[in-house]
């Protein structure tokens, strides 16, 4: 943040059938699968059998935990759990009887240690909004009785269990087939990489507290480092055996994750390595990346911990998409690789000058923008582009971009709402204890017991129960496959360098145009070397100006939309700019309406917009800020160009932009 002044059948506006409408945007492959050639990305993008959203999938009644509960009638359909409490009076409207599997972390199966006890037990774990908005962790334990068995209950409650996975990991349920735990894969392997500094030093209790529980009910397993110094996060990458991990997720604010980009950029088998999906789950100042995921997923606009469950929730649904780097030449010929933005004048200043405010948290920025507007500076320098050939997709049709034709292009309408260091202070899945606040039943007078999750997480309490009734112990869906490694075992750092992959498919080089080559990445075939005439077909303007801003994704910050038409593989670098001459108050509206995504309807004129492949910027002031992805970077002239798709990002299932479902 910078500045912050019942039918239970209808459909919702995203099904799970349209998830798979845009294969050749909605890239996404499920937990425990990660395609590795073209063929297997085919396949892994291939749509399923449409359902609708209220097609019931499963029916049935079940008990409840404790045995002396009522009785419920549980339907499942491809977008939501519907309760029907059956006994001992139906009621009327039901309360808490539609369970959106959008605020499902996860299930698993558990039975109980009275050997007297035939049933099975089903649990569902929710982080559904409270009256004020807020997310609060719920567990719902249902009993399967109807049958006399154990093994009997027990098969029917992995059915529900195993068609709820599914449903939330987005694989296809058999037609006509038998659902059981082999329909499930592995567990996935992610690699936590948690800043302990980030935010206000809060990342890691919000990790302790928030994360790990959540991953864990969602049956991923994980090994955690924390991060001890700069760069760390860049060297262990660079070392890493990345065939072990299904993901690496940073648990901070964006510059985390800008090391682990930059690092499998670095090293020697980058083609390779840039293709791990990488995710982000929000625990630092300005967490803009996580604003585009939370926005991307559907839900509304979030801050704090309410962002890190959205984004937390979206990860355990394993979806991942495309994700568009921005490769950036320096003065010196340095190159490094962006996710978010390139900034120069006002934004930058703000960035930087509020670092001594970061004990704030978020507010710093806040704060940053009053002390840069009371100071406002203007820049001048040279600005040049390549603008895109054809306009950028809209959410809406009606809310096109205009093509980039010259420097008076305006913005468009707004859319709608190596040496390597070792493994340091490794924590793993399996042996850590989680202090988790016990959640009782409105009349339980004990605490309930301690569950563990499918006999592979940390141990956490919170299913509604009551003092009496036997603890519950995991029922394993499925056990590992054989000679698949314990999710304790640390990667380990690699000795020698992998050998090289193969080429990625690049489009060729523009005929004639000079190539500059950096030691890891893409070459960048847009761009002259710096301080060359650049090409024909390139828009330059020169003058007096308060910020440029180069930016990939929608968000600025984690509730400033700078691009609300951006998406993560739009192929497109999207430029704003604001000249000299405008007023304090016609800035600061600027950024209030940024919130919302509408600074463009303003009308602004001194406000700017092009859409590019990319862009060179030539300060001509002597003094100033440059940053990119908010580090400060060494000052001079620079130049960008976007490398579409190149990286791999964890997004979760797409939804539907401002409105949760």
């Amino acid at each position: 943040m910078w500045l912050s002044l019942s039918n239970p059948l209808v459909p919702p506006c995203h099904t799970l059938s349209q998830s798979f409408q845009r294969p050749e945007q909605e890239l996404t492959w499920s937990w425990g699968y990660r395609p590795r050639s073209a063929l297997d990305r085919v396949k892994a993008m291939a749509p399923p059998p449409p359902l609708a959203p209220s097609t019931p999938l499963l029916h049935g009644e079940f008990g409840s935990y404790p045995d002396r509960g009522p009785r419920f009638a549980l339907t499942l359909t491809p977008q939501a759990l519907h309760i029907q409490r059956l006994r001992p009076k139906p009621e009327a409207r039901p309360r808490g009887g539609l369970v959106l599997l959008t605020e499902v972390s996860g299930c698993c199966t558990l039975r109980s240690r009275s050997p007297l006890d035939s049933a099975a037990y089903f649990c569902v774990y929710t982080y559904p909004r409270g009256r004020r908005g807020a997310r609060r962790r719920a567990a719902r334990t249902f009993r399967a009785d109807g049958a006399a068995t154990y093994e009997e209950n027990r098969a029917e409650a992995q059915r529900w269990a195993t068609a709820l996975t599914c449903l939330l990991r987005g694989l296809p349920l058999p037609g006509d087939g038998e659902i059981t735990p082999d329909l499930l894969p592995r567990p996935p392997r992610l690699l936590l990489l948690v800043n302990p500094f980030g935010g206000r030093g809060l990342a890691w209790q919000w990790c302790k507290n928030h994360v790990l529980p959540m991953i864990s009910e969602a049956g991923l397993s994980f090994n955690l480092i924390q991060t001890e110094r700069q760069n760390h996060a860049r060297e262990l990458v660079q070392g890493l055996n990345l065939s072990e991990w299904d993901g690496i997720v940073t648990v901070s604010g964006d510059g985390l994750l800008y090391e682990v980009l930059n690092g499998l950029l670095q090293r020697p088998d980058w083609e390779e390595a840039v293709k791990t999906p990488v995710g982000i789950l929000p625990c630092g100042s300005g967490n803009a990346l996580a604003g585009a995921v939370n926005r991307h997923g559907g839900f509304e606009p979030a801050l704090g911990i309410d962002l890190l469950l959205n984004c937390s929730l979206l990860l355990c649904r394993g979806g991942s998409h495309p994700l568009d780097l921005l490769s950036v030449t320096l003065a010196s010929g340095s190159r490094c690789f962006s996710f978010l933005s390139v900034a120069w004048g006002f934004v930058s200043d703000v960035d930087i000058q509020s670092e001594r405010f970061r004990a704030l948290g978020s507010a710093r920025f806040t704060l940053g923008t009053v002390l840069g507007l009371a100071t406002l500076h203007t820049y001048r320098g040279r600005f040049s582009y390549l603008p895109a050939t054809v306009e950028p997709a809209s959410p809406a049709p009606a809310h096109g971009l205009p093509r980039a034709k010259s420097e008076l292009t305006l913005a468009p309408a707004p859319a709608p709402p190596v040496a390597h260091s070792p493994l340091h202070r490794s924590v793993s899945d399996l042996p850590l204890p989680l202090p988790q606040p016990a959640l009782t039943s409105p009349g339980s007078p004990e605490p309930l017991p301690i569950l563990s999750l499918n006999g592979g997480g940390p141990e956490l309490a919170g299913d509604w129960g009551g003092a009496g009734d036997a603890p519950l112990s995991p029922d394993p869906l499925l056990p590992s496959p054989p000679g698949t490694p314990k999710a304790a075992q640390l990667s380990p750092i690699s000795e020698g360098a992998s050998e090289m992959a193969a080429s990625s498919g690049l489009p060729p080089p523009t005929p004639g145009a000079p190539v500059s080559i950096s030691a890891g990445g893409p070459p960048d075939h847009l761009l002259p070397p710096l301080g060359t005439p650049l090409p024909p077909g390139w828009v330059t303007m020169e003058g007096d100006f308060v910020l440029i801003l180069a930016i990939l994704p929608s968000h600025l910050g984690a509730d400033l939309v700078a691009a609300p038409h951006a998406r993560f593989d739009d192929g497109l670098v999207h430029l704003c700019w604001v000249r000299s001459g405008i007023s304090r108050a016609a800035l600061l509206r600027m950024f209030l309406a940024m919130e919302r995504g509408t600074h463009f309807s303003l009308g602004c004129p001194y406000l700017g917009y092009a859409a590019a492949h990319a862009f060179r910027l030539e300060p001509l002031t002597p003094r100033g800020v440059l940053t990119v992805d908010g580090e400060q970077v060494e000052y001079g002239p620079l130049q960008a160009q976007v490398h579409p798709g190149l990286g791999t990002l964890l997004t979760g299932p797409p939804g539907c932009p401002g409105r949760e479902a």
